[in-house]
């Protein structure tokens, strides 16, 4: 009995089924909005981001945030600033919800850096609850948070997977 081995290099096997994406990075207090796979990626130093994404469709959102504090402790965090969040996260789900067809499954996750101390975690704690309660209205199923406390952190989130990495 005789056996041939085949060379490793044949071109017709081992076929690639997810192609690397592109990268698109967004920057704090910014969002992008993608209907095809993408890799959206965002570095977390006192920020948050806010990962929407179908389970069924390819389409995904990023939106990047400041923890802004104000006044004489860090956890007086402002109307203003508040605001300014809600707005731009009302602006991102509207315009993701619209970049759909169906929007069967829509699901998020957040993922923050937050500045070491006792101050800096309660004015982020206020801020991601506000932002849970929104997307908890908005029908948006929230399925993971992380938060890293004290370093900053490199975010990649592939919508079209529900992947979510941070390293």
């Amino acid at each position: 009995m005789q056996f041939k081995v085949r060379p490793a290099g044949n071109p017709h096997h081992g076929a690639v089924l997810h192609p690397d994406p592109r990268t698109v990075d967004v920057p704090p207090d910014h969002f992008e909005v993608a209907e095809d796979d993408v890799l959206f990626t965002a570095t977390l130093e006192a920020t948050l981001a806010v990962c929407l994404y179908d389970a069924v469709e390819e389409h995904g959102a990023l939106l990047h945030l400041r923890f802004i504090a104000r006044g004489s402790s860090q956890t007086d965090v402002t109307d203003r600033t508040l605001a300014s969040d809600l707005l731009l996260l009302d602006r991102c789900v509207e315009r993701f919800r619209s970049a759909m067809e169906r929007g069967v499954d829509i699901q998020g996750k957040i993922a923050a850096s937050v500045e070491a101390g006792e101050p800096a975690r309660l004015a982020a704690d206020a801020v991601l609850a506000l932002i849970g309660e929104y997307l908890k209205d908005a029908g948006v199923r929230l399925v993971s948070r992380e938060i890293e406390y004290g370093h900053r952190v490199h975010l990649r989130f592939r919508p079209s997977m529900g992947h979510l990495r941070l390293e």
